[in-house]
Formats: C-alpha cells, sequence, structure tokens
C-alpha cells in the first residue's frame, strides 16, 4: 500500500519555523520543502533542534511561530497550521488534528499502548480517530503485520516482543493510518545494533515504494542509500543542506565536518 504522488510540487512546506523553551530557543527560523515520493534525513548533534521539527511537522510540538504546509494527495484537502496566527482554541485543535491526521509518526521508544494486543495498537488510530469501518481496518492491519513477518503476534501484548518487533509494529501502526507524511524520530536508537537493519530495510522499502519521509537518524549508511537530501542541524538552524552524496562526502561548512568526523572516527 502506497500513496502514489499525483501531482507535481512540495508535499511538505515549512516556512519560518521557531520554537523556544522558556529562555532556550530551539529553533530559529526553519525553512525547508519536500517533494512528493522524497526522503528527507535530518542529521545534527543532540539539542540542535531536529526532534523539535520533526514534532512541529505534526503538530504533537507546537511552534511559536512559522507555516507547515502538507499539500492535498489522493483526494485529501491540503492540511495547514500557522502556528503564530491569532485563532481560538478550538480552531487551533481542529488544524492540530487534521495536520496530524495527515501524518504517521514511528517513534524513538515505541510509544505503544501496553494494555493493548499488536493488533488493538495497529487499529486504534484507524478505527477511533478516523472513524474507519473495523473489518476494512483489521484486514489492512493483518496484511501489514504479514508484510513486517509479525502475522503470528497480532495477539502479542508489547511487553512480549523485542525491541525490533515493537518498532515493526510502530511502523505498522503509522502505515495503517494510510498517511501522506511518514515522520521517523531516531528510529533504531533504542535497538540492539544486530537488529538495526531489519527495521532500516524497511524503511527502505517503504521509500522505494514512493512514501514521502522525513527522518530524523544517526544512521549514515542509511542516509546515503536512501535519502534524496540531508539537512545538518546545529543550534536551532540549518548549518547546511544537499545530496546525500555531496554533503556527507564533501560538506562545505566547518561545523558540518566537524560533526561528521565525530560521529565516523568516535573514538579518535
Amino acid at each position: 500500500m502506497s500513496l502514489t504522488p499525483d501531482a507535481s510540487g512540495p508535499l511538505l512546506t515549512v516556512t519560518g519555523l521557531r520554537k523556544s523553551f522558556g529562555d532556550l530557543e530551539v529553533l530559529k527560523g526553519i525553512d525547508l520543502t519536500l517533494p512528493r515520493g522524497r526522503v528527507l534525513v535530518l542529521i545534527g548533534p543532540s539539542g540542535s533542534g531536529k526532534t523539535t521539527v520533526l514534532r512541529s511537522l505534526n503538530a504533537l510540538e507546537v511552534a511559536d511561530a512559522g507555516v507547515v504546509e502538507l499539500a492535498g494527495v489522493a483526494g485529501a484537502a491540503p492540511a495547514r497550521i500557522d502556528f503564530g496566527a491569532p485563532v481560538s482554541k478550538r480552531e487551533r485543535q481542529v488544524q492540530r488534528e487534521t495536520l496530524r491526521d495527515a501524518s504517521g509518526m514511528v517513534f524513538q521508544h515505541y510509544n505503544l499502548f501496553p494494555h493493548k494486543t499488536v493488533l488493538q495498537n495497529v487499529i486504534e488510530g484507524p478505527t477511533v480517530v478516523q472513524g474507519r469501518p473495523r473489518d476494512e481496518v483489521v484486514a489492512e492491519a493483518e496484511a501489514l503485520l504479514a508484510r513486517v513477518g509479525l502475522a503470528e503476534k497480532r495477539d502479542a501484548y508489547p511487553f512480549e516482543l523485542s525491541g525490533g518487533q515493537q518498532q515493526r509494529v510502530g511502523i505498522v501502526r503509522a502505515l495503517a493510518l494510510r498517511p501522506r507524511l511518514l515522520l521517523f524520530d531516531e528510529p533504531t536508537s533504542a535497538l540492539d545494533p544486530e537488529i538495526v537493519g531489519d527495521v532500516l530495510a524497511i524503511m527502505k522499502e517503504l521509500a522505494d515504494e514512493g512514501w514521502t519521509m522525513v527522518v530524523v537518524t544517526h544512521e549514515l549508511g542509511f542516509a546515503r542509500e536512501v535519502a534524496d537530501e540531508v539537512l545538518f542541524l546545529d543550534g536551532g538552524v540549518i548549518v547546511e543542506r544537499g545530496a546525500p552524496g555531496e554533503l556527507l562526502r564533501a560538506p562545505r561548512q566547518p561545523r558540518t565536518r566537524a560533526f561528521l568526523d565525530r560521529l565516523l572516527r568516535p573514538l579518535d
């Protein structure tokens, strides 16, 4: 299942995104665009603002200013929020829900409901939030679980799964929402090294199918192979952006070079 790009132009447009926590300005005016069917990877040191950017894309984080817009796709209307515009609480909530309904988030620490089975976790959003028919959603969920090798785990609870299995459930849960945009927040950082490749392989398959994705990660091999563009963030700004073959091999900015050198040669 995939939402095939059906028009030219960007799917995602972000303009002037700003966010502060108290006196700390975490985002200082982020601008980016992402065409349909492309993969954008965000890299940078801890505290650089990359996860705050990601969470702002579906309004899990309420920015102080800036506009996030998802273009219409497959007959769905555009979703847009202007964080700085004065609107009522009710209107703001509707905007947030509309934006969130258009995206699927895969979290670093899985965020599965511990008291629900795998199948119940997957169908919760499509049935309760989107109001889709349960039989239809269950059939799609079972097909998606089979695709990632978890068909036999449909009635298991999260505590009965390995970390890699829980993350695969997280990916299936995001896909079950039929999103326009897939968001990944360091999806392999909590996994044992020997199972990281399994999750990255699924993500690569999704990219090959034409899903539009924004990924926060330190997996530079994945970025080289899958990303269409890489953004390096530091101090709440985009320091450098470019194709992975250029930015990761021959960065122009000294700050980018220093970060990549430390990441690639951690023992030096």
